[in-house]
Parts: C-alpha cells; structure tokens; sequence
C-alpha cells in the first residue's frame, strides 16, 4: 500500500515548463526591500526592529535606486551584519560605517539618508539613460543634424 500511495504522489508532481520558470523570474523581486507599484515606479520600505511600524524610504524611477536606499536603511538599523543587496557599495562610504557605529539613531534621520541615497543613485542612473552615448575616439566623422524648423538656404540643397 505505502508503495503504491509514494509512485501515485511521485506521479502527480511535475515539472515546470519554461514558460512558468520565465514568468516566475520576471515577477520575482530583483533585490531585497522594495517592490514595483502598477504605474511602474520602485518602492522601498522596511521594518522597524520590534516594531510592527514601516519606514517608508520612497519612491524611485529605478529598481537600483530604492534597492540602495533600503540598503542605507537596513545598514543603519541592523549594523553591520545586515543582509545588503550591494554590500560592496555600501561599505565603502566612511561616513555609513561610523554612523552606523552609534547606538539609536531617529527613524527619521534614517529615512533621511535613505531618501538621499536613493535620490542621488536615481538621479544618476536617470540621466546616464537619457543622455547620449560619448564619443568614441574611432569615430571622426561628425555628423551634423539640420534644423528642420528652418527653411534650407539655397547653398544648403
């Protein structure tokens, strides 16, 4: 009988397609400490340590922006040993690290660095994705773009 219950269980369990492995990746959250709202913008919150209260750390244009911003947040309320998404980014600012040695920082002060952080990586990741691509050295053609507002002179035609 139990033989039979495990092959009728074993026969029930399948494999996902391709399909489901494909769209459980692209719903699953990209970094720990925010989520996407409909309209498209990132959000970060966290938790409060014994507390049932969220710190609300903003919104963003970018994924990375409000995974940065928790970052600071988490860094700040759990010291050290947190669990960041960028720990070599984070690490690296002076600044954090001594803060972070204090005990009891305000939760606002938190959200305040947190929102600064965020605002700055959004800012420029943000502009990078706007503005265009540099100038290689290879190309020496410049290439003139006209005005098509204007009428073209005689000579230009």
């Amino acid at each position: 009988m139990e033989g039979e219950q495990e092959e009728s269980t074993m026969r029930k369990r399948r494999h996902p397609s391709q399909e489901e492995v494909a769209s459980n990746v692209a719903t699953r959250k990209p970094y720990r400490g925010i989520r996407r709202r409909k309209w498209g913008k990132w959000v970060a919150e966290i938790r409060e340590p014994n507390k049932r209260s969220r710190l609300w750390l903003g919104s963003y244009t970018t994924d990375v922006a409000a995974a940065r911003a928790y970052d600071v947040a988490v860094f700040y309320l759990r010291g050290p040993s947190a669990r960041l998404n960028f720990p070599d980014l984070l690490l690296q600012d002076e600044d954090h690290r001594s803060a972070a040695a204090t005990a009891d920082i305000p939760a606002a002060l938190i959200r305040e660095k947190a929102a600064e952080v965020g605002a700055r990586v959004d800012a420029l990741l943000t502009s990078a994705s706007k503005s265009p691509p540099p100038p290689t050295a290879n190309s020496s053609l410049s290439v003139i773009k006209p005005d098509l507002n204007q009428i073209p002179e005689s000579g230009d035609i």
